[in-house]
């Protein structure tokens, strides 16, 4: 196996993002393999459903998940290893990996039991969310090419290859910057978007701004959880003025509650109990909504939002069968989101992010700008949002209604926002900087 065959291959698999790890001699299958001090190879890896390990004690439990994962191996061939995890340790934190040779057919088990320094463990990451690893030894000749390849990229204790057309691509901040420099000069963008068949058609919502800057980048709307452009992630948010970015309010995800009183009952029982009539009058419309932040009770709904579970003063989880919680003043749960489902919505897009910041005109036509300097972010994890929330950065801002109460045919919405003011951006990454796309 040579760098040049296996890039093909794992290009031909669909993978866009190469993770390559040089393993030290407790990185094997008796002890686990270390993927990092954080919780950051969440947000790399396609995790499937997070769990707790009931098993363990509460100051020792543990969060597994499952993941898709393959082992390659020298004539191209892909053999799943069914049995691969990743182990949440919340009490240090760190993740290991393991049961990546159990119940596999042909897993390379001579390099992944050794305890030989260096080998090369290569993991790629395809748009089907599958994982496809591949081991080398030290003196290997695939291991002396890549160990040539200067400036890498490096993400936690991995090291980053991304891929476009069977090539590497040795700076995809670079090239990422480039084209959000020429969308600037652009200047105002007709709204549009990419069809399924890649051809432009007319967008005329008011959330068109990210599909046209999707458009003008080759990205057709999907729902997938790869990243939007050579491993980045675009979020495109509204401001007045460019001048004026850094403290706009960015939604960062909208998982629905899986616990509570809203889970138990309907919508509408739910909105008799903690909504209240529109504060604007129109008529027969009940509403849930409001800026609730931590441990503060919200002067409309009565409900405290509350994080069971997470040690404000460590900055750790102590409880990973814990939950965010909105608690009513009789101590009923109104809404929770388990710590679990938060981490895998968390998971999903929020490893290298671009912030871009778009103003747009609607007279005679909708059309977009995007501002020549933007936030790029690296380097995330879980805990970082629970932080950030106990400090009340980060917020729950619901747009819940139902129209048409009393009818007989009501309309609903559900829309449970989780969000960010974007001067505290920063504070969610390990690398955090605002780039000026014309200075670069």
């Amino acid at each position: 196996m040579n760098l040049i065959k296996l890039i093909k291959i794992f290009s031909d698999n669909n993978c866009k993002s190469i993770y390559v790890k040089a393993l030290a001699p407790n990185d094997n299958s008796k002890n686990q393999i270390y993927f990092g001090g954080n919780f950051e190879v969440l947000n790399i890896f396609p995790i499937k459903d997070i769990t707790t390990d009931s098993s363990q004690t509460k100051n020792t439990a543990t969060f597994k998940s499952k993941l898709d994962f393959y082992w390659l191996n020298d004539d191209g061939e892909l053999n799943i290893a069914p049995n691969s995890q990743f182990i949440l340790y919340p009490e240090y934190p760190e993740v290991r990996f393991s049961g990546f040779l159990l119940g596999c057919k042909n897993p390379p088990s001579n390099l992944m039991t050794s305890r030989i320094e260096q080998r090369l463990l290569f993991i790629g990451v395809n748009s089907d969310d599958k994982t496809i690893g591949y081991v080398t030894s030290p003196e290997s000749n695939l291991a002396n090419e890549f160990n040539q390849i200067e400036n890498i990229e490096i993400q936690g204790v991995f090291k980053v290859l991304e891929i476009q057309n069977n090539e590497i691509l040795k700076n995809s901040r670079k090239e990422l910057i480039k084209q959000l420099k020429r969308i600037h000069e652009l200047g105002w963008i007709e709204s549009k978007k990419l069809s399924t068949r890649n051809e432009i058609v007319a967008c005329n919502s008011s959330n068109c701004g990210g599909y046209t800057l999707e458009a003008e980048l080759g990205i057709i709307p999907n729902g997938n959880s790869e990243p939007d452009y050579l491993g980045w992630e675009l979020k495109q948010f509204k401001v007045k003025k460019f001048e004026t970015f850094k403290n706009e309010v960015i939604t960062l995800m909208t998982p629905e509650p899986t616990g509570g009183f809203y889970r138990d009952k309907s919508l509408r029982e739910f909105l008799e109990k903690y909504g209240y009539a529109d504060k604007r009058g129109r008529e027969d419309r009940m509403n849930f909504g409001g800026v609730h932040k931590c441990d503060i009770e919200h002067s409309t709904t009565g409900l405290k939002l509350i994080l069971d579970g997470f040690d404000k003063s460590t900055g750790k989880i102590n409880n990973p069968a814990g939950s965010i919680i909105l608690l009513d003043k009789n101590d009923t749960i109104a809404a929770s989101w388990s710590f679990t489902s938060l981490m895998k919505h968390w998971n999903q897009k929020h490893n290298k992010a671009s912030y871009i910041p778009s103003i747009s005109e609607t007279d005679p036509i909708r059309k977009y700008a995007y501002g020549n300097q933007i936030i790029l972010g690296t380097g995330t994890d879980f805990i970082l949002f629970l932080q950030q929330m106990a400090l009340g950065n980060i917020y729950y801002d619901p747009g819940i209604k139902i129209e048409n109460f009393s009818s007989d045919k009501p309309t609903s919405k559900k829309r449970s926002q989780f969000r960010i003011k974007s001067g505290f951006l920063k504070e969610l990454y390990r690398l955090n900087e605002i780039v000026d796309v014309l200075k670069t």
